[in-house]
């Protein structure tokens, strides 16, 4: 069962949340704190991220305003909540570090690949409600998707409050953890095969004689209406496909090229085995606990 939910308007000024701590200040951590400053979601001073090296907690600090520290215990202490965003490798130890200081009162939300809500309550005290995320990384421009499901003590206004973070750079929709691996398979990995596409459009564009930079924004515009217009019809891929290929035209001609080339099982098949490598990650995650 799911629950997806519009994009809240980037100028929206609500925030959402006293104090959060984000540990973790690499690529994800700082994709989230740069889109969730834009939209008004938290003010930079009520964020403190943190980091293995100092030269990373300065990045940020310079370009987004907030406060850092390599302590992960002084961060989480006392934050509303906690955005986990480290290397799943670590994820384990920095939840057990922090665990002393981690109340039922605050939500440890994390975006790591690989760890379930199980293994987030094992590490923390009992009580401790914690939410699984899987964004993406169009969420540095407000146009990101996120899965998210609860643990055993994570109440309805856990996970209100967790969808309302991410619908802040995005679309948002509640999963059971069950559909987990394939969420990672399709929307965190997807927008690598997207862009896959979107360069071959391009090349395509430029074998038939379109100068470069037209031709990938020609495909890249046609890429993003193509897909706002399956969200805001609601109509299946396979109709909107039909009204775009007319008797006799060229574009049932390229279709057959697609056919004929395998493109449609070859992104099934990278969907289903970037959801294999996604369960390996939880069994690694498992077996490194």
């Amino acid at each position: 069962m799911s629950q997806s939910d519009d994009v809240t308007s980037p100028n929206v000024e609500t925030t959402l949340i006293d104090s959060l701590a984000i540990l973790g200040a690499g690529k994800m951590g700082e994709t989230l704190v740069s889109a969730l400053l834009r939209t008004g979601a938290i003010d930079p001073a009520s964020i403190t991220m943190t980091a293995t090296h100092e030269s990373r907690l300065e990045r940020v600090a310079d370009l987004y305003g907030v406060s850092t520290t390599r302590d992960n215990v002084a961060a989480a202490k006392d934050a509303a909540a906690v955005l986990l965003c480290v290397k799943p490798q670590i994820a384990p130890r920095v939840l057990e570090e922090i665990a002393p200081v981690v109340g039922p009162e605050q939500p440890v939300i994390s975006i790591v690949a690989g760890l379930t809500t199980a293994m987030m309550e094992d590490r923390l005290a009992e009580g401790v409600p914690v939410v699984r995320a899987m964004p993406n990384t169009p969420s540095r421009i407000c146009s990101g998707m996120t899965a998210i499901c609860g643990g055993r003590h994570a109440t309805k206004h856990h996970i209100d409050l967790s969808q309302a973070l991410f619908r802040r750079i995005g679309r948002a929709m509640v999963l059971d953890e069950t559909y987990f691996d394939a969420v990672t398979g399709l929307s965190a990995s997807g927008p690598a095969f997207i862009y896959v596409v979107i360069e071959a459009l391009a090349e395509g564009g430029v074998k038939v004689g379109l100068p470069r930079q037209v031709a990938t924004e020609l495909a890249a515009q046609t890429c993003l209406g193509a897909a706002n217009l399956v969200i805001e019809t609601g109509h299946h891929p396979a109709l909107l496909k039909d009204e775009v290929t007319t008797p006799a035209g060229c574009t049932v001609d390229g279709l057959l090229e697609l056919e004929a080339g395998g493109l449609r099982v070859t992104l099934i098949k990278a969907v289903v085995e970037a959801a294999r490598r996604a369960r390996e990650l939880v069994d690694e995650s498992e077996e490194r606990a």
